[in-house]
């Protein structure tokens, strides 16, 4: 991610192709430029949608490059769905700023953390290292 960063000076977020009937569960990206197989423009990303408002499968998943302001945003940020601060939120006033971001689709090991079910697989693959 470090290296796409410095190659497209640009903020860079993890992502990865989910399931279209759980795309409720993750913040969603809408996607423009294709630069290569991997990393994508971001042209918005969307916090939660319901199945028929997302405009991919492409989900963030937590591990971010981003500019010092994204901190200015979210000490202004105002509380989004289910009550929470979002740093998508956030995100996505940078975007609208014409702040440059990208999805870099994950390649290593992702230990979804998110749910019950999730938790417990991540501990147990956690516990076979």
């Amino acid at each position: 991610m470090i290296n796409i960063h410095k190659r497209y000076k640009s903020s860079v977020i993890a992502s990865m192709n989910v399931n279209k009937k759980t795309v409720s569960r993750w913040g969603i990206f809408k996607l423009s430029k294709k630069y290569d197989k991997r990393n994508y423009l971001i042209k918005d990303v969307i916090e939660k949608p319901s199945i028929a408002n997302a405009p991919s499968n492409k989900a963030v998943i937590g591990r971010y490059i981003l500019p010092k302001k994204i901190f200015t945003k979210l000490s202004k940020q105002k509380v989004g769905k289910g009550g929470e601060i979002h740093i998508t939120d956030a995100i996505q006033s940078l975007i609208y700023e014409n702040n440059k971001f990208i999805a870099h689709t994950f390649s290593g090991k992702y230990l979804d953390c998110g749910s019950m079910n999730g938790y417990i697989k991540s501990t147990l693959e956690i516990a076979k290292s």
